[in-house]
């Protein structure tokens, strides 16, 4: 017996992505406005700092027109092709801003060390001009994205570049004081490496998460030795095996187990409520709970004709 507990809910939670999705076009109107702008500082000061913050930009333009567009796609229904919709989009969306990240990150180690060794001329105020607008633009970006961050991979994903930008416009504006003050033109690409540094850390974490749900890893903040041994408490189960956890998308996460009951369950009609039982206690008694959960019901004997079963 097996069965799914939708208990109301949808796959789509279509409001919040609506409003997701609203949170990321005015910040890509932002951030291409922006880009635009630092494009033309960039060639006109030849700094590697605002270069490389510029590719950073770029970077996150077309990060959000992705995150957009896997905005887009999850807000469409499930079919019978495919059942959860295009909720993955977002992953997938996310794991491409973080693989260009990476890039970006590594490109601008490379540069900068090399003109640590043979720094370009670099013009403080140009740089400081074009780091304030820069900035200006990133923390706008950042207020319309700050209230929708943890509602999905993809949200989480362009506020951490935009994030990114900011401290990278900060480093600009430094490296502008500096040169403008000191005359040191090597400011430039030590800020060039700070930006790198801010880059690369977030991009392997964001990779990571990615990757995870990708590859059906079990969620952060499940247990399923925990969800074991809770679902053996309950009355009239005598085993749980091939238990399996995994993320759909962000906010749905689903669990799905074979369960040993007794054979008098079968008989005496005790059946469903036990299968009421485990669905209830997955969805309440963790810290991460799942509502939506399959769980088959099945009698001692039939280990005998099963196929070979894990974890």
């Amino acid at each position: 017996m097996a069965d799914h507990n939708h208990g109301g809910h949808s796959h789509g939670g279509a409001h919040g992505a609506q409003g997701g999705r609203r949170r990321l076009a005015v910040a890509f109107g932002i951030t291409a406005s922006v880009f635009a702008a630092q494009a033309v500082g960039a060639l006109l000061t030849g700094s590697l700092a605002l270069l490389v913050d510029t590719a950073h930009m770029l970077t996150d333009v077309a990060g959000l027109a992705i995150a957009l567009f896997a905005a887009s796609l999850a807000l469409r229904p499930p079919s019978p092709r495919r059942t959860w919709g295009f909720r993955r989009a977002e992953v997938l969306a996310a794991l491409a801003q973080a693989a260009v990240l990476l890039a970006v990150g590594v490109y601008a180690v490379v540069e900068g060390v090399s003109r640590l060794a043979g720094p370009a001329e670099a013009p403080g105020p140009g740089l400081l001009v074009f780091g304030i607008v820069g900035l200006a633009g990133n923390v706008v970006a950042l207020l319309v994205l700050a209230g929708g961050r943890s509602a999905s991979l993809n949200l989480r994903a362009a506020f951490l570049e935009v994030m990114n930008d900011a401290l990278g416009s900060v480093a600009v504006i430094v490296a502008a004081v500096v040169i403008a003050t000191t005359g040191w033109q090597r400011a430039d690409a030590v800020a060039g490496l700070v930006i790198a540094l801010l880059i690369l850390p977030r991009a392997v974490r964001l990779l990571v998460d990615s990757a995870n749900v990708l590859l059906e890893s079990t969620p952060s903040g499940i247990d399923l030795d925990q969800v074991r041994a809770r679902l053996l408490e309950v009355d009239h189960v005598e085993d749980v095996h091939d238990l399996h956890a995994s993320l759909v998308a962000t906010g749905l996460p689903i669990i799905s187990a074979h369960v040993v009951v007794r054979d008098v369950c079968f008989r005496d009609g005790h059946a469903p409520p036990v299968l009421d039982a485990l669905q209830r206690c997955v969805a309440t008694q963790f810290d991460v709970p799942v509502e939506h959960s399959t769980f088959q019901l099945e009698p001692a004997e039939h280990a005998r004709h099963e196929a070979p079963t894990h974890a």
